[in-house]
């Protein structure tokens, strides 16, 4: 089946927005958007919704920690057309794991935690991690990917000392300190994810590298 045939998960733009709206990042603690996506969401075809900012389509968008050396896992994306579906992201930077939420993650209670086992399962090679915490949410409506999509931002902590790619769409990842990540997100030479660039200052607070 073609991936603009597939059904993904969506909320109305003005129903998720209709109590506050924030552009960047908002904690978990200030507003519960995971429920009100939960409360509201629906099923559309990918390739009608791609373009219509009127719909947001979340994401469940995980970064993964590794307990002893708080390193996080961070990967690159190929460059070659041949290996990347969403060329719009190809090449970038990111440390953050995720996709869109298909009908099929309904059938495991929670339809974002589904979707971001599920992902973690198909993107990357790792034994065991604990329970996903939530730190809070993503919203960036400045660029063209962003201004169709809502992440949910979750931490996990492995006791894995070595995580690796296991799609071909990412062409290096391994875990790096907090240290380079800030190193790579400040290169004038580095293309990073917005989404990363965001999770930035939440993932800090959360390991305590204020």
């Amino acid at each position: 089946m073609n991936k603009f045939d597939v059904k993904i998960m969506v909320v109305d733009r003005a129903t998720l927005f209709s109590d506050q709206y924030f552009q960047g990042f908002s904690p978990a603690e200030e507003m519960n958007y995971e429920q009100i996506i939960l409360d509201h969401y629906f099923y559309q075809k990918r390739g009608q919704v791609e373009t219509m900012p009127q719909f947001k389509q979340p994401i469940s968008y995980v970064l993964i920690v590794n307990k002893q050396s708080k390193k996080i896992f961070a990967y690159q994306r190929s460059q070659s057309e041949g290996h990347y579906n969403e060329k719009r992201l190809a090449g970038k930077w990111s440390w953050g794991i995720g996709g869109h939420i298909d009908q099929i993650d309904i059938e495991n209670g929670n339809p974002l935690l589904a979707s971001l086992q599920r992902e973690l399962s198909e993107e990357v090679m790792i034994d065991a991690y604990d329970p996903p915490q939530i730190l809070g949410y993503i919203n960036d409506d400045h660029t063209e990917v962003g201004s169709v999509h809502f992440g949910i931002l979750y931490l996990v902590y492995t006791d894995c000392k070595t995580v690796r790619p296991r799609d071909q769409e990412i062409a290096w990842g391994g875990f790096l300190s907090m240290a380079e990540l800030q190193e790579i997100s400040e290169s004038s030479e580095a293309a990073v994810e917005t989404w990363s660039l965001i999770s930035l200052a939440p993932l800090k607070k959360a390991l305590g590298c204020e």
